[in-house]
């Protein structure tokens, strides 16, 4: 194993919490599950396959990566993300992300996913703050039709919720770590 552990703190809101903070919640949640089963693996760990799957760690961690700089840029700040994001055509080679990591350091790809998820949580803040769940996505989707934040973020959750379920089973296959909740580190201010 390795040093690489990323961060797996969370703040739990008040059972009576409101909607938004209660979504958040539940991706940053599933975030910091994700972090937990993917942290602290050397290369060997994150590139093993489990069959009958050819998914490794290090697939789903640039993966993720991928749908957290989609979220911000493409939906919340219209901004360009920046490389190796904009270099690639995605409707050309769809498993870019899946395909490459093997290449990837350990110490890149939990960077990649740590710098993500902390420019995630920025956009999110600044957007919500201003519009609301109820304000609308920078992108049209199929038929000209822009989604809610609360649709994108019900999204990005779903994506992480798909995964979790990956990660747990592959992290356990490689050293044997199981358990529902990451352990608690500190709290998130």
């Amino acid at each position: 194993m390795t040093e690489n552990v990323l961060d797996t703190r969370i703040s739990e809101p008040s059972m009576t919490a409101g909607e938004e903070e209660m979504l958040l919640f539940a991706l940053e949640r599933s975030r910091a599950t994700f972090a937990w089963k993917c942290g602290g693996l050397d290369a060997q760990a994150l590139r093993r396959a489990h069959p009958p799957s050819t998914m490794t760690l290090a697939g789903l961690l640039k993966h993720l990566t991928l749908v957290e700089h989609e979220r911000t840029y493409v939906d919340l700040t219209g901004e360009d993300p920046g490389p190796p994001w904009n270099t690639v055509d995605f409707e050309e080679d769809p498993d870019w992300a899946w395909r490459t990591a093997a290449d990837d350091s350990p110490e890149q790809l939990y960077a990649w996913w740590e710098d993500a998820v902390v420019l995630a949580r920025r956009a999110w803040a600044q957007r919500l703050d201003r519009d609301g769940l109820d304000g609308t996505s920078r992108l049209r989707r199929h038929g000209g039709e822009a989604p809610n934040l609360r649709r994108i973020l019900c999204d990005t959750h779903d994506e992480y919720a798909r995964h979790v379920g990956h990660v747990d089973l592959f992290r356990e296959a490689i050293d044997g770590l199981v358990g529902e909740d990451p352990p608690r580190r500190g709290r998130r201010p």
